[in-house]
């Protein structure tokens, strides 16, 4: 008799990444055919599509994989946490910046990232709660944080990664700071914030390492970053390398972990989740959720977690 065939559901995004996908598809699908799977696939068309897609798979597969770009990533986590039975979830990027990826040296090829996820190692990663809604490794408001989901996705198949530098340039005359009150570990913030971002990653927008030193994804805690609104022109200069230094003497930014925050403003703030637009909101309370997901992982590589 042989042997029972672990099933995987794969949701992939056409779209992604100037549409890639299209000419490797057969090639991953065989990759996990040859590993032992039986798969279903699952091409989306819009936004929530994966995330049904995953709700609706519930308890009826071994393994949820999925590519696309962050959004793709999300929508699946997403499901996962309102699914009743957790599986791992296998990741193939195609997205333009795939931040979450990088952090777990996932291969940027596809047919590399197919085999990592026909090896099914796993690991926990946290993730993040925002209000009644999730995301996976980061949260921010403000300066070019409406860039990524407000590309169109032909420009972004055109440009790649350059098409976010084109509209973030076109948006800087309209950035505004908005006056916000954080509150964490017993601590209140308040002033005029031109940029927020709670995270969870080694690279956020495609750089590295703008998180901060010491980020681990499993140890339960966010990097925060809060950038006052500067005075003058020449103080941008100061925040950029403060930014990019992660340096804590800076009157301008102000860098912290922590498990819970809660922001509240008089006005509502456009927040992005993951690259996606998050919602307009006047108050929001996130909680770092350890551990929350399971993700398929290269073997034997290194990655910046706590080793339970």
């Amino acid at each position: 008799m042989s042997p029972v065939k672990k099933k995987l559901y794969f949701i992939y995004n056409p779209q992604a990444g100037m549409a890639k996908i299209r000419e490797n598809l057969s090639q991953i699908l065989e990759i996990f055919a040859d590993s032992g799977f039986e798969v279903t696939v699952c091409p989306t068309s819009r936004a929530g599509d994966a995330k049904k897609a995953t709700i609706a798979a519930d308890g009826k597969y071994d393994v949820i994989a999925c590519s696309g770009g962050d959004g793709t990533l999300d929508d699946v986590t997403a499901g996962m946490l309102l699914s009743k039975t957790k599986v791992p979830i296998g990741y193939i990027p195609a997205g333009s910046t795939n931040d979450f990826a990088q952090s777990l040296k996932i291969p940027m090829n596809m047919l590399d990232a197919a085999e990592v996820v026909a090896q099914c190692n796993c690991m926990a990663f946290d993730m993040g709660k925002f209000n009644k809604k999730s995301f996976v490794y980061v949260a921010a408001f403000g300066l070019f944080t409406d860039v990524s989901y407000g590309t169109s996705q032909d420009m972004k198949n055109t440009f790649g990664h350059f098409a976010y530098i084109i509209e973030a340039a076109a948006r800087l005359p309209q950035t505004r700071p908005y006056h916000i009150k954080a509150e964490h570990d017993g601590m209140i913030m308040e002033d005029d914030f031109i940029f927020g971002m709670v995270s969870n990653s080694l690279s956020v927008g495609g750089m590295k390492d703008i998180t901060g030193d010491g980020v681990l994804l499993n140890d339960g805690l966010f990097e925060v970053t809060l950038i006052k609104n500067p005075v003058q022109v020449q103080d941008f200069t100061d925040i950029a390398t403060a930014v990019f230094t992660r340096s804590q003497d800076n009157r301008f930014v102000f860098n912290f972990k922590t498990r819970k925050i809660k922001f509240s403003s008089s006005v509502e703030v456009p927040w992005t989740l993951d690259g996606e637009f998050g919602g307009n909101t006047k108050s929001v309370r996130m909680e770092n959720i350890q551990c929350a997901l399971e993700m398929i992982v290269p073997k034997n590589v290194p990655l910046p977690c706590v080793m339970f």
